[in-house]
């Protein structure tokens, strides 16, 4: 047993300084790996955390060693209220960065340099408009795009996520590495991952190994470049020799990174989640309405944190349906 006071480390002594907020359950756009089909019962209002109820909830944290906080969804800015979060965050002297599928995001172009957030991912999982619509069950291809690109003038650093499923996109892989040629941006694959409703089965999974086989019979031996990965990193980065951009893998499924995780999730209606595979939760929103310690709560599911994956260790597990069809849907969750 962990004998560690801070509340934010587990018994395998990783200490989780990375919050990341959902601030609302709804989205612009239908991404079939996200959200069910038939879509999502929503959270009434009055049970969605207040922006003031997000500073405060978010402020212990911080108080407790978290140093970034990322801002998801749904998607978060088609909350009206936003900008106010924002600023309000900004004041707690911590990394801000934000998720985003970029759709709307030239409104906010000036509220994140007033605020500070600098570090933005967008979810992009083809370079065609065609798929795109169908991935997302919306036409909002040409916005997306030009709003990635706007953001790369603006001096933002941005990461592109792709979730890579077989027979779909899988033959885009050298396409989002080429797009690193001439700009600096981050492409990250990410592989597909099992959640409520969305259908998922190891035969969709397009694994590091193959990502890495398709570039390897593209690119000749030396061009390829084998970055240092970051600190708590879960993307393992490459870069093609003269290339200005670079290019990632997260491979939660088949190569995870769970022993340097220090990531915590906060949802929409205040319930943090120690696993983003995990069915277990606690609800902090209803102790903080009725004027409870809250810090005992986080403590409890830091401790409950498995050493991988939530305990599912190998592909039958994960291949399991009952296993994850009682977590929620990624939309409900946050990115």
């Amino acid at each position: 047993m962990n004998t560690n006071t801070n509340i934010l480390t587990d018994d395998f002594g990783r200490h989780h300084s990375y919050l990341r907020i959902s601030l609302t359950e709804k989205c612009n756009l239908r991404c079939t790996y996200c959200m069910p089909e038939n879509g999502v019962p929503l959270t009434p209002k009055e049970h969605i955390m207040t922006a003031d109820e997000i500073l405060k909830i978010a402020s212990v944290f911080v108080k407790h060693g978290v140093t970034k906080i990322r801002l998801t969804g749904g998607e978060p800015l088609v909350r009206k209220d936003f900008s106010e979060i924002l600023k309000q965050l900004s004041a707690l002297n911590i990394k801000l960065s934000i998720t985003t599928n970029a759709v709307i995001v030239d409104r906010f172009i000036d509220d994140f340099k007033q605020y500070g957030l600098q570090d933005v991912n967008v979810s992009l999982d083809s370079l065609q408009a065609e798929k795109f619509t169908f991935i997302t069950r919306r036409d909002q291809f040409k916005k997306a795009y030009d709003n990635i690109i706007l953001l790369l003038e603006e001096g933002f650093n941005v990461k592109m996520n792709v979730v890579l499923i077989k027979g779909f996109n899988d033959d885009e892989i050298i396409d989002f590495i080429k797009f690193t040629k001439h700009l600096p941006i981050a492409i990250r694959f990410i592989e597909f991952m099992p959640f409520d409703g969305n259908n998922w089965n190891k035969e969709k999974l397009v694994t590091q190994a193959e990502i890495l086989e398709q570039a390897h019979s593209h690119f000749d031996e030396d061009e390829i470049i084998s970055l240092e990965n970051e600190k708590n990193y879960t993307s393992r980065n490459y870069q093609i020799k003269g290339y200005k951009g670079v290019f990632g893998i997260i491979s939660s499924v088949s190569n995870p990174f769970c022993d340097s995780c220090n990531r915590i999730r906060l949802t929409a209606n205040g319930n943090i989640k120690n696993c983003l595979f995990s069915n277990q939760e606690t609800n902090l929103l209803t102790a903080y309405r009725q004027g409870e310690n809250i810090e005992p709560l986080i403590a409890n599911l830091i401790q409950k944190k498995y050493a991988v994956r939530a305990g599912m260790r190998d592909f039958e597990s994960l291949n399991n349906p009952e296993n994850h069809t009682n977590n929620r849907s990624m939309i409900t969750i946050g990115g």
